[in-house]
């Protein structure tokens, strides 16, 4: 039996999972993740009060913006793409407070 492949929307829907509150302490934002390409989407993540929702869909004004291709993302979360160089070779596009960005992988544990 093959093991299934993890997708962006996994590990997009499963953020609030591995959500840390104590490293997200007096953050209100709301993150919008626009990945393209094989099981990319829109999604809406809201950081607010010691907690971390996900829904589909587009913010209307949203604090930061993440522009990716899907597959690169999931390899991104997984360490086998550096956030880093992916952003300075343009395969990470952000909008809006590039001080949250770099904080946003330490609100959430992964493993």
């Amino acid at each position: 039996m093959s093991e299934k492949k993890v997708t962006a929307r996994d590990l997009v829907m499963s953020m609030p999972k591995y959500f840390k509150p104590e490293k997200a302490q007096g953050v209100s934002a709301v993150i919008q993740y626009h990945l393209t390409g094989e099981g990319g989407g829109d999604w809406i993540i809201r950081i607010e009060d010691g907690k971390c929702t996900v829904e589909e869909g587009v913010a209307e004004n949203p604090t930061l913006t993440l522009r990716m291709d899907a597959q690169e993302y999931v390899d991104l979360i997984a360490g086998r793409l550096d956030g880093m160089t992916a952003f300075m070779t343009g395969k990470l596009q952000l909008e809006g407070d590039f001080t949250l960005a770099t904080r946003l992988l330490s609100f959430f544990g992964l493993g």
